[in-house]
């Protein structure tokens, strides 16, 4: 089969050896005629002079692969007929799940709270992580995996999602009980993508009904929180403290308010990231799957948007 690899050059090194690897009967290319090509293999930033990708040429390609969990900067391209599919990859999930339990164990401890200034301040404890709750916006792979983790170290934890779908061993609530799920989230793991539906979920009135005190992690989408309402609500005392990965602007411009804000922790879009060697059989067993015709992996709903 003849893939197109249309991603930036600085993947290509990377991405190309375990790609091979993985699936040996591919002869993956970098440029060529569009109509020989029956599948691609996408990622954000390419074409590398700025336009966007036209997919019309691409009349035989039977699958677009991404490279990337998230495809809020494809699925809207007119031009993309093609069947899309996000990857799902293990080692993302299990990258993201070890992020997000790490955050919330020092959250849950209070570590930051011992200043090495030479004063002993003893006598406070906090509680076990079995009296504390926890809430995952978001149970697609990463939010399973990271409701599990935090699960196995004790903390009550709810997940959330649009559908509920059920997830063994958590309790996940749907769609139209999303106020239940903040009222109890102690500690707010937020991993939602970036679909219209999300943008600006958590707005004033929504950060409103988590417990005062309560604090976010949010390494989902940078959209997903108004930040003017955030910054207010850490300000009057309701919420304790932010860790941000992800950012509306990225990098986060030097003179924003969360640089220099005492309850907010910013990590540069580090908490996971996509591994050749993990993703490549993904994307391997979807183009097998393409050339067959049967029913592909991780398929996007284009009216969603993931």
């Amino acid at each position: 089969m003849r893939v197109l690899f249309a991603a930036p050059d600085r993947n290509w090194a990377e991405w190309s050896p375990a790609l091979a690897a993985a699936c040996p009967e591919m002869e993956l290319l970098r440029e060529g005629d569009p109509a020989s090509f029956d599948a691609l293999i996408y990622a954000p930033g390419y074409p590398e002079d700025g336009t966007t990708l036209d997919f019309s040429p691409f009349t035989n390609a039977r699958v677009v692969q991404s490279l990337w969990a998230g495809v809020e900067r494809i699925v809207s391209n007119p031009t993309l007929t093609q069947p899309l599919c996000r990857m799902v990859d293990p080692g993302l999930a299990h990258g993201m799940a070890e992020y997000c339990a790490g955050w919330a164990m020092r959250l849950h401890l209070g570590m930051d709270g011992q200043h090495q200034d030479g004063i002993w301040r003893g006598g406070r404890f906090p509680p076990l992580a079995t009296q504390r709750s926890v809430t995952v916006l978001g149970m697609g792979e990463m939010g399973r995996a990271t409701a599990a983790a935090l699960a196995g170290l004790g903390f009550r934890v709810t997940g959330w999602s649009h559908s509920g779908r059920p997830v063994p061993g958590i309790e996940t609530l749907a769609g139209p009980d999303l106020p239940r799920a903040l009222a109890r989230a102690e500690i707010l793991v937020c991993l939602l993508p970036d679909t219209p539906e999300t943008r600006d979920l958590l707005d004033a009135e929504r950060l409103a009904l988590l417990p005062r005190g309560a604090r976010i992690i949010n390494a989902g989408r940078g959209t997903l929180i108004d930040e003017a309402a955030l910054l207010a609500a850490l300000d009057s005392g309701h919420l304790g403290h932010a860790v941000l990965d992800v950012f509306r602007t990225e990098p986060l411009p030097p003179d924003h308010p969360f640089w220099a804000h005492p309850g907010v922790t910013v990590t540069p879009h580090v908490a996971a990231a996509t591994r050749p060697e993990t993703a490549a059989p993904v994307a391997a067993e979807n183009l097998r799957r393409a050339m067959r015709g049967e029913a592909l992996l991780h398929l996007v709903d284009r009216q969603r948007g993931y």
